[in-house]
């Protein structure tokens, strides 16, 4: 299980080292700019469907959403989304 806290904090590093704020971030995923505070201060735990929405947006790995710390980037959130189950 995931630390909502460290995840969150994960996301609001990413979004601020691709230099977007908040509200980029939400005109791009169509998630409030509100929730997305929430989750990166961590309030909320995201949905799947947030996550694969902020990974595509960061183009980020989403196996660096749980790490802490320094990361690789391995399969960017664009590759995730075109995933096929």
């Amino acid at each position: 299980m995931l630390d909502k806290k460290a995840l969150g904090a994960n996301i609001k590093r990413l979004r601020k080292d691709k230099k977007l704020k908040q509200i980029d971030v939400s005109t791009q995923t169509n998630l409030s700019r509100n929730y997305i505070s929430d989750i990166e201060n961590g309030r909320y735990s995201p949905s799947l469907d947030a996550i694969i929405k902020l990974a595509v947006c960061i183009d980020l790995d989403l196996n660096t959403l749980k790490k802490d710390g320094n990361t690789s980037y391995q399969k960017s959130g664009k590759e995730a989304a075109n995933v096929s189950h």
